[in-house]
């Protein structure tokens, strides 16, 4: 009997984070990618569940790139008994020597830190979810493979990378199971874009899973001379108000990209040398890898870059408190939705003063602080502190790594004949629901899915696959904004709403109600649970 295969998604499906997709066929299966899940604290508790698979029965892992959303929860892979091969590009291997342990110090921190605060005296401590040890033990599993190049990741799979044209190092995969071609298009870049080529990859499959981040977007085509124009003005402007110019960035692509593009307008007279401080550990660490591949990098003619006098890599968390003194300073922190790291510091001291600008140059994720802020929120809470928003926001949409919807229409069609299924993945719920009417209207595959976490499919040769299992509807209910969003909104309000109450007297009987409120929630519930079950729920 012909064994068939199966595709089972972990994450990335109607969310952009988490990027895990398993592939099984008989006894052996293999992962694309093992992403942390980034967004909500409703969301990021997924990173703490058990596996929904079987860690022990994975013959391999092909990792498309080394973003955290898709390499992030390797070490927790390994921790759990996964000692197989994860197989990746040169660049992408160089890459995870710095990203795994700099992720595992983040969690070791956070946790912490979050078991410092007094509000959590009395619950129970947090454990990391992996440790530096962990991401060290896995890089050494690692392996590293050429683009092009055929390869067998686990018995009866063969499997090459091409270049998905999105970071240092990133792959769409191919893979051939059972009789059956498929697609994974990883992270797809889009045309023309700073340091690398236009993806490629072969056409004619029974399945492709493409990635809708921007599948709701069309940016306005933009030459990367023209991106520097309008980095300038913001800059310009920026450094004119007299504050500091905060750019919260990805450690990894976009802080390389915008010293390219700073140096280039220093090199060419366009700027006066002003103060850059990329403040990130990893990312200093992965401008090293940049420096290192620069040969097989584009656009590396306009003179100095990564070592250019005007810029200064801060290492110490000494010095980067330094950096609250300062003004008219460009400072690049991460991390890029200021879910963590330096950022968040630098935002409380910034964020309240006039002169000072925050510029976005990346994606922002539905409840990370950054899209809160981009949102126009007056006020956000960061560690524990309200913070008032009182600083210039201004974001550049021309520095995204990903593939509009144009870009994304036009790699799909490029993949034709689909002779099965096209999954749409790794994009909020309006992202690929708009690229899935456009595909449709196409027809660029004979069906279209939209998976969902959870979520397993029959992939048959030259026909639509077929779910065989259905998905976790509370993760669904929890991918955009959680009540823990809801919370901090009603935290930043609720002592100003109290001050505006003119008397004392009220304001005691405000919060009167709504402790009555929640004690009605807790009376509500212990009722609950005191019934008897029912005959039925006892079976």
């Amino acid at each position: 009997m012909t064994a068939h295969a199966t595709i089972t998604f972990h994450g990335a499906a109607g969310t952009v984070t988490g990027s895990c997709m398993e592939v099984r066929v008989g006894g052996h299966g293999i992962l694309i990618d093992c992403g942390l899940f980034q967004g909500t604290r409703t969301i990021e508790t997924l990173n703490r569940e058990p596996f929904t698979f079987d860690v022990g029965t994975l013959s391999a892992v092909i990792l498309t790139h080394a973003h955290i959303d898709h390499s992030g929860l390797l070490p927790k892979l390994v921790a759990a008994g996964y000692s197989g091969p994860i197989f990746c590009t040169s660049a992408t291997r160089d890459l995870l020597y710095h990203m795994l342990p700099d992720a595992g110090r983040i969690q070791e921190n956070e946790a912490e830190r979050r078991n410092r605060r007094a509000d959590r005296a009395d619950e129970t401590a947090i454990e990391p979810i992996y440790t530096e040890a962990d991401a060290l033990a896995t890089f050494e599993q690692a392996h590293a493979i050429g683009l092009r190049q055929w390869f067998e990741p686990a018995p009866g799979f063969k499997a090459r990378l091409w270049n998905a044209g999105h970071i240092l190092g990133s792959t769409s995969v191919e893979l051939e199971v059972a009789g059956i071609r498929m697609l994974f298009s990883g992270d797809l870049g889009p045309d023309y874009k700073a340091f690398h080529p236009d993806p490629q990859a072969p056409s004619g499959f029974d399945h492709v899973i493409c990635e809708s981040t921007y599948g709701d977007r069309v940016r306005e085509d933009i030459t990367i001379e023209q991106r520097r124009t309008l980095l300038e003005a913001e800059i310009n402007a920026a450094l004119t108000r007299g504050g500091n110019l905060l750019i919260p960035v990805f450690a990894l692509e976009r802080t390389q990209e915008l010293l390219l593009d700073i140096a280039s307008l220093i090199n060419s007279g366009r700027l006066p040398h002003p103060r850059v401080f990329i403040d990130s550990p990893l990312a200093s660490r992965a401008t090293e890898v940049f420096a290192k591949h620069a040969h097989d990098l584009e656009d590396m003619d306009s003179g100095e870059v990564f070592g250019h006098p005007s810029f200064h890599y801060v290492a110490s968390a000494a010095e980067s408190m330094r950096l609250n003194q300062m003004s008219g300073a460009i400072i690049m922190a991460a991390s890029g939705m200021c879910e963590a790291g330096r950022i968040r510091h630098h935002l409380r001291h910034n964020l309240g003063r006039r002169q000072s600008t925050i510029l976005f140059v990346g994606f922002q994720a539905a409840g990370s602080l950054g899209r809160t802020i981009l949102d126009g929120a007056n006020r956000v809470r960061i560690s524990g502190h309200d913070v008032a928003v009182r600083a210039q926001v201004r974001r550049i949409d021309s520095y995204s790594a990903h593939a509009d919807q144009e870009d994304l229409l036009r790699w799909i069609n490029a993949r034709k004949p689909i002779e099965g299924s096209l999954f749409l993945t790794h994009g909020e719920s309006g992202s690929t629901e708009a690229l899935r009417r456009l595909t449709q209207a196409a027809d660029l595959a004979q069906s279209i899915i939209l998976p969902r976490i959870g979520e397993c499919y029959a992939l048959p040769k030259g026909a639509p696959a077929r779910r065989i299992k259905t998905g976790r509807i509370d993760v669904q209910e929890a991918v955009t904004r959680d009540w823990q969003n809801d919370y901090a909104d009603f935290a930043t309000r609720l002592k100003r709403e109290l001050g505006e109450i003119q008397s004392a007297s009220a304001r005691r009987e405000a919060l009167a109600r709504m402790s009555a409120v929640l004690q009605s929630f807790r009376e509500r519930r212990t009722a609950r649970d005191s019934q008897p079950r029912r005959k039925a729920d006892r079976k």
